[in-house]
């Protein structure tokens, strides 16, 4: 794989519970085991969340399945696990955490080249008249398009 992006998975969860505001790239340390899991699709970002300790972000709650083959070299599936970032970047996002409602949601794991790259989110939580609105609005606009798409099937 020369470039571009190959989603690995994404958090669906993270899209219905909160309203996210800005995005970020960031680069992730993993161990030889946990990349081959990767490579199959073993991960799940669904209760996983960003934290700041001593001036370094962390990703918790994220499960990487034990590789099959790794035996002795697998790791913790639930370990936190370094993200990479520039020291202005996690200072500008300890700033967000310390408003009121926002926190750090990685959206997406993927690869970027041969590199593994998880887009994290800026989010506020959502209400829950807020989901119930975007599911509504998601039925509405499902019906629409079954309508025109019957209209113009005649």
């Amino acid at each position: 794989m020369a470039g571009g992006k190959k989603t690995i998975s994404t958090n669906k969860k993270a899209y219905h519970d909160y309203f996210v505001e800005e995005t970020l790239e960031c680069g992730i340390v993993l161990v030889g085991t946990e990349v081959k899991s990767l490579r199959r699709g073993g991960v799940n970002l669904k209760d996983s969340y960003a934290v700041i300790r001593d001036g370094e972000m962390f990703i918790s709650g994220m499960h990487i399945a034990p590789y099959e083959h790794g035996n002795i070299f697998n790791r913790d599936p639930l370990r936190d696990r370094k993200l990479l970032l520039h020291k202005k970047e996690i200072n500008r996002l300890l700033g967000y955490v310390k408003q009121k409602g926002l926190t750090l949601v990685p959206l997406e794991i993927y690869f970027s080249g041969c590199r593994i790259k998880v887009l994290l989110g800026v989010a506020r939580g959502k209400k829950n008249y807020d989901k119930r609105a975007d599911i509504a609005d998601k039925e509405t606009a499902r019906e629409i398009d079954r309508r025109l798409k019957g209209a113009f099937a005649e």
